[in-house]
C-alpha cells in the first residue's frame, strides 16, 4: 500500500463505504476533498466534509498508518495543527492535536473496491516500456488526445521557465534570446549547452554592427567558439584567423571558449558544430537584427521555416569542419532541423509573448503552430507509434514525450488521466 494511492482514493470521490465513519463512529459525508497541495504542508487544502451533521472546512492529511504522523515530525510543525481529517489505511496510533484532542480519523481499509488495487499494482509491476502498454487502446481515445492536450500546455509552461529565465539574463532583450535558443537547438542534444555558451561569449552589439558582412559574423562565431586557435592548410580559415583577430582588438571580446568542449562523436556530419555554426551566421545575417519581429509576426509556419532555411557560405559545399574537406554537396539546415528549432526555440519563446501580450496574442496559437508542423520522428516518438496510431503533428509528439517522461517513467499512473482510466477510477467520478 501506498500513500499516493490513499491519496488518489480521496481526491477521487473513490472511498465508498456507505454510511462512512470515522473511528470513533461519528457519520461523515466527503463535500469536497479539497485541493491537492504540492508544496510543503497537508496533502488537501480547502476541504470540506460533514461529521454528524456538523459542517468542516480545512485540511485533510493522507498516510497509510496514523503513526506515520510522528515519523513524519507533523507534530512539531505548526502548518499541521488545524487539519478536520486524518485519512489514513490503518489506525494503529490515534494522533492528537496540541492540547490533547484526538483529531478525527477515517480509516479506508475495506472501504473502496479492491479491483482499483488490484490494477494499481498491475501497473506497478510491470515491465513494458509504459506500464499501460496493452491497455491503452481499450479506452476512449479522447481521453489520450484531451490528456496530450493538457500535457502540451504542461509542457509549454514549464519551457516558458526557461525562457523567462533567459529573458532576464539577458535584460529583456527579446532579439538575443531567441537567437539564444535558436543556437542551443541547432546544437541538439550533444552541443546544446556549447551552443549557449557561445552565445553568451558573443557580444549582441557586434552582431548588430556586423550583420551586413557574413565573413566577419563567421569569423566572430569561430573566433569566440575557440575553433580558430591553430595552424590551418586551407585559406578560408587562415583568413577567418584575420578577420577574428581584427574584430576582437577593435571590439575587446570575451575570452573564448574552450575547444574541447564540442563534441563530434557518433553524430551525422550535418549536424558537426562547425557546420552549424556556419549556418548560424547565416541566419544572423539574413534576419538583419530582426529575427524576432519576423518570427512573432509570421502569419504560418511557412514563414517561419523561411528564416531558418538558410545554406552555409560557399566553403562548406565541400567541408563539415574546418580544415577537413568532404564531398561536394550544398550545406542547407534540413526541414527536420528547422522544425526542431521552431518546436524547441520559437514556440516556447511565442507561448511567452502571448502570455506577455495582454489578450493581443493567445497561448493556443504557440499550440496550433505546434499543430501545424509535422510529427517529430525520434525513438521515443517511433516506440511510441507501434503503441498508437495517431501521432500526426508536433503537439501530438510533445505531449508524448511530456506523458513518457514526467508520467509513464517514474510510474505516475495515479497523477494520469489515461491511468486513471486503467484503474477503473472513472467509474467514481
Amino acid at each position: 500500500m501506498k500513500e499516493d494511492f490513499i491519496a488518489y482514493l480521496w481526491k477521487h470521490w473513490l472511498i465508498k463505504a456507505r454510511p462512512l465513519r470515522t473511528i470513533s463512529g461519528e457519520e461523515l459525508e466527503i463535500i469536497s476533498p479539497g485541493r491537492e497541495n504540492y508544496n510543503a504542508g497537508p496533502d488537501f487544502l480547502a476541504a470540506m466534509i460533514r461529521i454528524d451533521g456538523t459542517l468542516w472546512a480545512g485540511n485533510v492529511e493522507i498516510h497509510v498508518h496514523s503513526s506515520q504522523w510522528f515519523l513524519h515530525k507533523h507534530h512539531t510543525d505548526k502548518a499541521y495543527e488545524n487539519i478536520i481529517l486524518h485519512v489514513v489505511y490503518i489506525v494503529d496510533k490515534i494522533v492528537c492535536d496540541e492540547k490533547g484532542k484526538p483529531f478525527q480519523h477515517l480509516e479506508v481499509m475495506g472501504c473502496f473496491d479492491p479491483s482499483l488495487m488490484n490494477n494499481y499494482d498491475v501497473l506497478l509491476r510491470s515491465r513494458q516500456w509504459i506500464a499501460c502498454e496493452k491497455l491503452i487502446n481499450l479506452h476512449d481515445p479522447f481521453i489520450l488526445k484531451h490528456w496530450l492536450y493538457r500535457l502540451v500546455i504542461m509542457r509549454l509552461e514549464r519551457k516558458s521557465q526557461e525562457v523567462y529565465h533567459y529573458l532576464r539574463y539577458f535584460e529583456y532583450h527579446q532579439e538575443k534570446t531567441l537567437l539564444f535558443l535558436l543556437s542551443r537547438s541547432l546544437g541538439g542534444k550533444a552541443n546544446a549547452t556549447a551552443f549557449g555558451l557561445l552565445l553568451q561569449r558573443v557580444p549582441y552589439p557586434v552582431i548588430v554592427k556586423n550583420h551586413d558582412h557574413l565573413f566577419a559574423l563567421e569569423a566572430l562565431l569561430f573566433g569566440q567558439a575557440g575553433m580558430l586557435q591553430r595552424i590551418f592548410t586551407d585559406d578560408y580559415p587562415q583568413q577567418l584567423q584575420k578577420e577574428y583577430n581584427y574584430i576582437k582588438k577593435k571590439y575587446t571580446l570575451p575570452p573564448i571558449l574552450n575547444n574541447e568542449i564540442w563534441k563530434y562523436s557518433r553524430m551525422r556530419p550535418s549536424n558537426f558544430p562547425d557546420l552549424r555554426i556556419a549556418q548560424l551566421a547565416k541566419i544572423m545575417h539574413k534576419c538583419e537584427a530582426q529575427l524576432y519581429r519576423r518570427v512573432v509576426n509570421a502569419n504560418n509556419p511557412t514563414d517561419i521555416q523561411h528564416q531558418f532555411v538558410q545554406s552555409a557560405s560557399d566553403y562548406w559545399t565541400t567541408h563539415y569542419r574546418l580544415d577537413k574537406e568532404a564531398g561536394t554537396q550544398k550545406k542547407t539546415i534540413g526541414q527536420h532541423a528547422v522544425n526542431n528549432i521552431i518546436i524547441n526555440a520559437v514556440v516556447p519563446l511565442l507561448f511567452v509573448h502571448a502570455k506577455e501580450s495582454r489578450g493581443l496574442k493567445t497561448t493556443d496559437s504557440a499550440i496550433g503552430l505546434l499543430e501545424q508542423l509535422p510529427a517529430e520522428n525520434n525513438n521515443i516518438i517511433r516506440r511510441w507509434r507501434q503503441i498508437i496510431h495517431s501521432v500526426d503533428n508536433a503537439s501530438i509528439t510533445q505531449g508524448l514525450l511530456e506523458l513518457r517522461k514526467y508520467y509513464c517513467l517514474p510510474k505516475k499512473c495515479l497523477k494520469c488521466m489515461v491511468g486513471h482510466q486503467v484503474l477503473g477510477g472513472n467509474r467514481g467520478s
